[in-house]
């Protein structure tokens, strides 16, 4: 048995082929796709660069 992998968003399932063949527009109605196996790159955000200010020295007081 032929399995199918459909994809919406990030979210992937397997189906039989025979299943989404016989009902191909409910799952296009749906917003699935077929995978292309193609493999989609990491998102990766950048850092946000933040200056840090100086702390301020923390001062005790001694006990008299």
């Amino acid at each position: 048995m032929e399995m199918v992998k459909l994809v919406k968003g990030d979210r992937v399932i397997e189906r039989p082929k025979v299943d989404y063949e016989n009902n191909k527009n409910i799952w296009g109605i749906r917003g699935w796709t077929l995978d292309e196996g193609k493999p989609k790159a990491p998102k990766v955000e950048p850092k946000p660069v933040m200056e840090e200010a100086p702390k301020p020295k923390k001062t005790t007081k001694k006990a008299e």
